[in-house]
C-alpha cells in the first residue's frame, strides 16, 4: 500500500493530536503526517514535503484561499469540519472531515480520495432513491410523510433508512445531516 503523507493546519494541540493519533490508527506505517503551524508559510512546508492531502481547519481558512492553495499545490484538499458551516467554502475542498467522524468514517473518506482500494473500501455509494429519502429524513419528514411524498410504501421507506445507515455507519439525524451537507445533497441557505 502506498504511503499517504498528510500535512495538517491544526493549531489546536488537542484536535491535531486526536486526528494524528486517528489517522496513524487506522494506517500504522502506511501515513506520513506534518505538522503547518503557521499558514503563511504554507508554500516552503509543502515543498519540503511534497504532501498528497492538506487537511485544514476550516474555521481558519478564508474565502478564496482554497482555491489558490489548489492552483499553486497539486494535492487534495480537505477541510477539518468543527461544527456545521453554512459557508460556501466548503465546496472548494476535495472532501470534509466533521470531528464528529468515526474513524471508518475518516478512513473511507481519504480512501476514496486517495483512490485507495482496499477490502472493504471505498464505501458503497447511496442509490439514487436512497439519497432522495436521505434528503427528507434530513428536512424532518416521518417515514409515513416520505413514503407519501415519494410515492412509497413505509416497509420500502423503512429498508431505505436502515440501509442508508448501514451503509453510511451514521446512526443518528445530526450525522446524517452533515454527511448531506457536505455531500451536498441538500443546500444550506444563509
Amino acid at each position: 500500500m502506498k504511503t499517504i503523507k498528510i500535512l495538517i493546519y491544526e493549531p489546536s494541540e488537542i484536535i491535531f493530536t486526536g486526528i494524528k493519533n486517528v489517522l496513524k490508527q487506522i494506517w500504522g506505517k502506511n501515513i506520513e503526517i506534518y505538522e503547518l503551524s503557521d499558514y503563511s508559510s504554507l508554500t516552503p512546508i509543502f515543498l519540503k514535503y511534497q504532501p498528497d492531502i492538506l487537511l485544514l481547519d476550516l474555521s481558519l481558512i478564508r474565502t478564496g484561499e482554497v482555491k489558490k492553495s489548489r492552483k499553486q499545490h497539486a494535492c487534495k484538499h480537505i477541510a477539518l469540519q468543527h461544527s456545521i458551516d453554512h459557508s460556501m467554502i466548503l465546496n472548494e475542498f476535495d472532501e470534509v472531515i466533521s470531528i464528529f467522524d468515526s474513524s471508518e468514517r475518516i478512513k473511507s473518506k481519504i480512501s476514496k480520495l486517495m483512490n485507495l482500494h482496499q477490502k472493504g473500501l471505498p464505501e458503497e455509494a447511496l442509490s439514487i432513491r436512497e439519497q432522495e429519502v436521505l434528503v427528507e429524513i434530513v428536512n424532518g419528514l416521518t417515514n409515513k410523510e416520505i413514503a407519501e411524498k415519494l410515492n412509497l410504501s413505509i416497509h420500502t421507506v423503512t429498508t431505505h433508512r436502515r440501509n442508508i445507515s448501514t451503509k453510511l455507519q451514521i446512526h443518528s439525524i445530526a450525522g446524517l445531516t452533515i454527511y448531506a451537507i457536505s455531500n451536498q445533497l441538500i443546500n444550506v441557505k444563509n
